[in-house]
């Protein structure tokens, strides 16, 4: 079972380096290693073929919005966990994100950080049942086809 962190590949992509090597130095500290860095969603949808687990994207980004490249990692792949954080606490953006295919939304406050871990515990909880499940759900698969 993956429960360890060192097989979380991350994404971060955001156009404030500042805020992106926070996180990273963050996730580093927490032991997770495997961090790629993207100043913006054109490079991150370029690199989805290296099949990152989570992607830490920024709403607020001057190329293509948020929105958009969520879209697109989703329709790229949907098990991508995608975690969207804007520096705005809008319920509309939210609101939008999740609808989307977010699997959280954070906002950027003295916090997010915790907050990004914790997101990262309930995305690992998910994986673990999942992949206790997956057999199950082959042999029911499985037994509609035959």
């Amino acid at each position: 079972m993956e429960t360890n962190n060192q097989n979380l590949k991350f994404f971060i992509v955001d156009d404030d380096r500042f805020c992106a090597s926070v996180y990273e130095q963050y996730l580093k500290n927490h032991n997770y290693e495997d961090i790629t860095y993207f100043s913006n969603g054109e490079e991150c949808l370029d690199e989805l073929h290296q099949k990152p687990d989570i992607i830490f994207l920024d709403h607020n980004m001057e190329d293509m919005n948020g929105f958009e490249v969520l879209k697109k990692i989703k329709r790229y792949d949907p098990n991508i966990y995608v975690i969207m954080v804007s520096a705005q606490e809008n319920i509309d953006t939210a609101v939008n994100a999740l609808k989307y295919g977010a699997f959280d939304y954070l906002v950027k406050d003295a916090n997010v950080c915790e907050k990004m871990t914790e997101t990262i515990q309930k995305i690992l909880q998910i994986k673990e049942e999942m992949s206790g499940n997956q057999l199950k759900g082959f042999r029911k698969f499985f037994s509609i086809l035959f």
